[in-house]
């Protein structure tokens, strides 16, 4: 069950406050920000646990379970339409008992019962209603429920009587229905094993091209979510195959993301997804782990093109966390909301976007007469708003900024040289964001989650790798550092998933394994300090044995400690983040090169295995999947920079090293010292290898065999070349 220790950190901002009125329920001793926000609601919540489920069976009611998180927007439309309203609650704590779930907290019931409810309905999201028996059975989902029937949708009063009358005169209906859902949760559990081939690359770049706009970028013809997953594994096949129309899609994505208002121009980093098809109106939330993955997708991208671009949007993005979502200690909050007040001294007044909208006049008092028309031709401001679509009816008069003109355009237009119209708007954006920082914020989620963490440490040490940026550096280090002081039991070796407030709490999920080894690994490649390393192998070998299905191969979702799980899952689609096995996947293929281990790579072939059945039916389901696989029938590079530490000649060959994109590889540091000791324990053939003629040396290798050493990056910079291209 709920494991909890207590530590001694500053604590975080104090989250937004629960609302002033109405006598606390049992939430109000929780740590999530979510719960806190429903701690004064008159229904009687129960935080999932014992005390909840064994009040449900001495009492003979059902459980409803609503699970959410705190920057949801229809999660807070809900709160504010059924969990606030009297009588509903009143009728809600006669016939049910209630639980409150964070999903960002608890992935393991979340799993669970978003599955029920997609076998339930066809679809689902967040918040999401579950009906229950008080043996945790599903029987009835939903996601929004509206007070009373609306929008296609019965109403919550009309469910719940209709649910109590059921119960309590014709429960076998209950209780087959249920029967049959948890037989489809423990068949979805099941993994099915099959051989993984090349076809399965081939289909799954066609699969994803067949989904491609090539008008607007991204795929699908509605809502736009970014999912880079599907950029990096688009970047991989263009590596692999020299396959152009892959890495057309992924760039044309990015820069079409990077114009559209999903991208905040302001003040850096990407809003959630938008509602439309070209990037114009976003879903203003911003999450912790879009920003780690889009980080290291534009990273990648300027690694491929050298094209400034990307890296400026890199560095936005990275600013932006630093800025905003980082901690005193070095850690990572988790989200911002959609919603703000529209006036600082009404916080209860909020809307969607409130924070990031600008009507002309606002702009034109801001800017003056000479910057405004240039600013607002550029970013396509209109003195009645240019929201394309206004789902909630906020947009109106409000413009939403984005590229409309692009910087040619704009010379053209305003008869200006290059230079000036980007100085104009570089000093535009900056008088905006002063203005802007005056507003009310959004909502702060400030709860640390070891896995995104985990993505954030790996995107700033990328970043470090490619922009030599020493700062990013410090703050990998700084958030790698803060995990293992706060969220790592080091007797038992084993990581919790949530900390706030000097509270770490829950078990690590698949995912916290498998996102902070990964950004173990890229800080060790950052920085050669062998700690990392270590702790990363130490790291993967507690995730086998937490996680590890030696029947089926790959890891399950969670621990299987905790029987109030009915079944332990195995998430097979890399969505808005990646599934553990795919990031584990890879972590063990990485690992098996730095230490030459057989049974990790072994390991990591039977993770893909497992997958396999769904990899054939629906490969587009799983890029980061086919990205490990693709992985596992490359033969990677080995690189070593034999050199001193932070040495001129050192950095040089190493900064060569990272400005090309070599995704399949490994980099050592052989530093004549500790550290080489070290690693020889794993590869022996590194104990020799040592600087030429006094000057750092390159050794660029494969299946641990070495080109001649060489010191010359224009050398290096031949021998890191794309292989020859596989044909599938």
């Amino acid at each position: 069950m709920e494991q909890a220790k207590k530590m001694n950190s500053s604590p975080p901002p104090a989250p937004e406050k629960p609302h002033d009125t109405g006598k606390p329920n049992r939430l109000i001793r929780e740590k999530s920000p979510y719960l806190l926000q429903h701690a004064r609601n008159p229904v009687d919540w129960y935080p999932w646990g014992e005390e909840a489920f064994e009040r449900a069976r001495k009492e003979d009611k059902p459980i409803f379970l609503s699970v959410g998180y705190s920057t949801c927007y229809w999660c807070h439309v809900m709160e504010r339409e059924v969990f606030e309203d009297t009588a509903i609650a009143r009728l809600m704590n006669e016939r049910l008992v209630s639980i409150k779930v964070d999903r960002e907290e608890r992935p393991d019931v979340d799993r669970v019962y978003m599955t029920a409810v997609q076998a339930m309905t066809g679809s689902g999201g967040w918040p999401m209603s579950v009906f229950l028996t008080p043996d945790l059975v599903p029987f009835l989902g939903a996601t929004y429920i509206p007070p009373t029937a609306r929008y296609g949708r019965p109403g919550f009063t009309d469910i719940v009587r209709h649910i109590s009358d059921l119960w309590k005169n014709d429960r076998s209906k209950i209780l087959v229905s249920g029967k049959q859902i948890e037989e489809i949760l423990r068949k979805s559990a099941r993994s099915t094993p099959a051989k993984v081939e090349d076809s399965a690359l081939r289909e799954g770049f066609k699969q994803i091209a067949a989904g491609y706009d090539p008008v607007h970028g991204g795929f699908g013809s509605g809502m736009k979510f970014p999912r880079p997953v599907t950029l990096d594994f688009l970047f991989r096949r263009y590596y692999r195959r020299g396959d152009s129309a892959a890495l057309d899609m992924a760039l044309a994505t990015i820069r079409k993301m990077a114009d559209g208002g999903v991208y905040d121009h302001i003040g850096g980093g990407f809003h959630r997804y938008a509602v439309d098809a070209g990037w114009r109106v976003p879903h203003f939330e911003k999450m912790l782990y879009d920003q780690a993955q889009l980080a290291v997708t534009c990273l990648e991208a300027y690694q491929i093109t050298h094209d400034p671009l990307y890296s400026s949007l890199a560095r936005d993005i990275l600013g932006y966390v630093a800025r905003d979502m980082t901690g005193p200690n070095g850690e990572f909050y988790s989200a911002e909301d959609a919603e703000s007040a529209t006036d600082p001294d009404e916080t209860g007044k909020k809307e969607e976007g409130a924070f990031y909208l600008w009507t002309k006049p606002e702009i034109d008092r801001i800017l003056g007469n000479e910057a405004a028309p240039l600013f607002n031709y550029y970013f396509g401001v209109e003195d009645t708003g240019n929201a394309p679509s206004d789902p909630m009816n906020v947009f109106r008069g409000k413009n939403i900024l984005y590229v409309a003109h692009d910087a040619g355009e704009t010379v053209r237009k305003f008869g200006k040289q290059p230079e000036e119209v980007i100085s104009i708007l570089e000093t535009s954006r900056k008088k905006l964001a002063r203005e802007r920082v005056k507003r009310a914020r959004p909502h702060l989620d400030d709860k640390i989650i070891t896995a995104w963490n985990g993505l954030m440490i790996s995107a700033f040490a990328r970043a470090y790798q490619v922009l030599h940026d020493e700062e990013y550096l410090r703050r990998a280090r700084r958030g790698a550092e803060f995990i293992l002081e706060n969220l790592y039991d080091k007797g038992s070796g084993t990581l919790y998933r949530r900390y706030r407030d000097g509270d770490a709490r829950f078990e690590g999920s698949l995912q916290d394994y498998a996102f902070f080894v990964r950004g173990l690994l890229d800080l060790y490649e950052a920085s050669f300090e062998t700690i990392w390393l270590r702790t990363a192998i130490s790291l993967n070998n507690k995730q086998s044995d937490l996680f590890r299905d030696s029947i089926g191969g790959g890891f399950f979702d969670a621990s299987g400690k905790d029987p109030s799980i009915l079944v332990r899952t195995k998430e097979d689609y890399d969505g808005a983040e990646p599934t553990g096995n795919s990031i584990a996947a890879v972590n063990l293929l990485r690992l098996a090169q730095l230490t030459a281990n057989e049974g990790l790579r072994d390991m990591a072939e039977k993770t893909i295995r497992a997958f396999g059945s769904r990899i054939r039916s629906v490969p587009e389901s799983m890029p980061g999947m086919l990205a490990a696989y693709t992985w596992s029938i490359t033969t990677p590079r080995e690189i070593i920079i034999a050199g001193e530490p932070g040495a001129a000649d050192t950095k040089a060959l190493l900064a060569e090293v990272h400005s090309h994109f070599v995704p399949f590889r490994s980099l050592i540091l052989a530093d004549g010292g500790s550290g080489q000791e070290e690693l020889a324990s794993y590869l022996p053939f590194i104990k020799e290898m040592r600087t030429s003629e006094g000057k750092a040396t390159a050794y660029i290798c494969q299946n641990y065999a070495c080109s001649l050493p060489s010191s010359d990056r224009e050398v290096v910079a031949k021998l890191l070349s794309p292989p020859r291209r596989h044909p599938e």
